[in-house]
Protein backbone atom coordinates (compact mmCIF):
# COMPACT_ATOMS: atom_id res chain seq x y z
CA UNK A 1 0.00 0.00 0.00
CA UNK A 2 2.88 2.36 0.59
CA UNK A 3 4.01 1.84 -2.90
CA UNK A 4 1.01 3.44 -3.95
CA UNK A 5 1.90 6.69 -2.50
CA UNK A 6 4.37 7.09 -5.04
CA UNK A 7 1.84 6.91 -7.80
CA UNK A 8 0.99 10.21 -7.75
CA UNK A 9 5.00 11.32 -7.62
CA UNK A 10 6.01 9.90 -10.37
CA UNK A 11 2.60 10.55 -12.59
CA UNK A 12 3.34 14.53 -12.03
CA UNK A 13 6.85 13.78 -12.65
CA UNK A 14 6.51 12.45 -16.17
CA UNK A 15 3.48 14.97 -16.96
CA UNK A 16 5.76 17.56 -16.02
CA UNK A 17 8.52 16.29 -18.32
CA UNK A 18 6.16 16.46 -21.17
CA UNK A 19 5.11 20.09 -19.94
CA UNK A 20 8.94 21.24 -20.30
CA UNK A 21 9.19 19.14 -23.73
CA UNK A 22 5.97 21.48 -25.28
CA UNK A 23 7.72 24.56 -23.91
CA UNK A 24 10.91 24.01 -25.63
CA UNK A 25 8.95 23.15 -28.70
CA UNK A 26 6.89 26.23 -28.43
CA UNK A 27 10.08 28.92 -26.96
CA UNK A 28 11.21 27.18 -30.38
CA UNK A 29 8.09 28.11 -32.52
CA UNK A 30 8.95 31.84 -30.65
CA UNK A 31 12.29 32.03 -31.48
CA UNK A 32 11.76 31.99 -35.27
CA UNK A 33 8.20 34.33 -35.54
CA UNK A 34 10.56 36.82 -33.33
CA UNK A 35 13.44 36.40 -36.05
CA UNK A 36 11.02 36.59 -39.20
CA UNK A 37 11.95 32.89 -40.01
CA UNK A 38 9.66 29.74 -40.70
CA UNK A 39 9.75 27.50 -37.84
CA UNK A 40 11.26 24.36 -37.53
CA UNK A 41 9.93 21.74 -39.32
CA UNK A 42 7.12 20.02 -37.43
CA UNK A 43 7.45 21.74 -34.38
CA UNK A 44 3.66 22.90 -33.98
CA UNK A 45 3.02 19.76 -34.67
CA UNK A 46 4.95 18.11 -32.18
CA UNK A 47 4.45 21.08 -29.64
CA UNK A 48 0.60 20.02 -30.10
CA UNK A 49 1.65 16.12 -29.77
CA UNK A 50 2.98 16.95 -26.24
CA UNK A 51 0.80 19.51 -24.95
CA UNK A 52 -2.45 18.60 -25.51
CA UNK A 53 -1.52 14.92 -23.61
CA UNK A 54 0.59 16.87 -20.74
CA UNK A 55 -2.47 18.91 -20.06
CA UNK A 56 -4.91 16.05 -19.67
CA UNK A 57 -2.06 14.17 -17.45
CA UNK A 58 -2.19 17.09 -15.10
CA UNK A 59 -5.74 17.17 -14.61
CA UNK A 60 -5.82 13.37 -14.20
CA UNK A 61 -2.91 14.26 -11.17
CA UNK A 62 -4.72 16.94 -9.56
CA UNK A 63 -7.71 14.38 -9.11
CA UNK A 64 -5.28 11.88 -8.25
CA UNK A 65 -3.15 14.41 -5.55
CA UNK A 66 -6.65 14.48 -3.43
CA UNK A 67 -7.06 11.46 -3.46
CA UNK A 68 -3.62 9.79 -2.63
CA UNK A 69 -3.63 11.86 0.40
CA UNK A 70 -7.29 10.99 1.65
CA UNK A 71 -7.16 7.22 0.80
CA UNK A 72 -3.56 6.33 1.06
CA UNK A 73 -1.79 8.68 4.08
CA UNK A 74 -5.37 9.80 5.75
CA UNK A 75 -5.03 13.97 5.32
CA UNK A 76 -6.95 16.44 4.58
CA UNK A 77 -7.31 16.98 0.71
CA UNK A 78 -5.47 20.21 -0.59
CA UNK A 79 -4.18 21.04 3.21
CA UNK A 80 -0.48 21.39 2.22
CA UNK A 81 0.89 24.12 0.15
CA UNK A 82 2.07 21.88 -2.23
CA UNK A 83 -2.35 21.03 -2.30
CA UNK A 84 -3.55 24.50 -2.75
CA UNK A 85 0.03 25.62 -5.44
CA UNK A 86 -0.73 22.22 -6.98
CA UNK A 87 -4.65 23.88 -7.80
CA UNK A 88 -3.33 27.18 -8.82
CA UNK A 89 -0.90 25.29 -11.37
CA UNK A 90 -3.74 23.41 -12.81
CA UNK A 91 -5.66 26.44 -13.41
CA UNK A 92 -3.46 28.01 -14.95
CA UNK A 93 -2.18 25.22 -17.40
CA UNK A 94 -6.19 24.87 -18.03
CA UNK A 95 -6.04 29.14 -18.90
CA UNK A 96 -2.79 27.88 -21.56
CA UNK A 97 -4.66 24.94 -23.41
CA UNK A 98 -7.69 27.51 -23.44
CA UNK A 99 -5.72 30.53 -24.77
CA UNK A 100 -3.23 27.72 -26.80
CA UNK A 101 -7.02 26.10 -28.54
CA UNK A 102 -7.73 29.79 -29.56
CA UNK A 103 -4.44 29.79 -31.36
CA UNK A 104 -4.98 26.26 -32.71
CA UNK A 105 -8.39 28.49 -34.26
CA UNK A 106 -6.76 31.00 -35.71
CA UNK A 107 -6.82 33.80 -33.22
CA UNK A 108 -3.75 35.22 -33.42
CA UNK A 109 -4.77 37.60 -30.36
CA UNK A 110 -4.27 34.52 -27.74
CA UNK A 111 -0.24 34.11 -28.11
CA UNK A 112 0.39 36.37 -25.75
CA UNK A 113 -1.61 34.93 -22.87
CA UNK A 114 -1.16 31.81 -23.89
CA UNK A 115 2.73 32.08 -23.60
CA UNK A 116 2.36 34.10 -19.90
CA UNK A 117 -0.02 31.08 -18.82
CA UNK A 118 1.70 28.45 -19.89
CA UNK A 119 5.25 30.42 -17.91
CA UNK A 120 3.53 30.78 -14.79
CA UNK A 121 1.82 27.46 -15.11
CA UNK A 122 5.47 25.71 -15.59
CA UNK A 123 7.03 27.93 -12.40
CA UNK A 124 3.95 26.98 -10.34
CA UNK A 125 4.42 23.74 -10.86
CA UNK A 126 7.94 23.49 -10.05
CA UNK A 127 6.71 24.94 -7.02
CA UNK A 128 4.63 22.73 -5.99
CA UNK A 129 6.55 19.71 -6.92
CA UNK A 130 9.68 21.60 -4.47
CA UNK A 131 7.19 21.53 -1.86
CA UNK A 132 5.54 17.96 -2.47
CA UNK A 133 9.37 16.65 -1.41
CA UNK A 134 8.20 16.89 2.39
CA UNK A 135 5.20 15.02 2.12
CA UNK A 136 6.91 11.87 0.37
CA UNK A 137 6.51 9.41 2.59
Amino acid sequence: MRALAYAHPVWMVVSLALALAALRLGLALRRARAARRPPPAGARAAHLRLAKPAVVCIGAGLLAGPASAVWLRGWEPLGTFHGVIGVIAAALFAAAAFHGRRLERGLADARGAHAAFAALALLAAGVAAIAGFVLLP
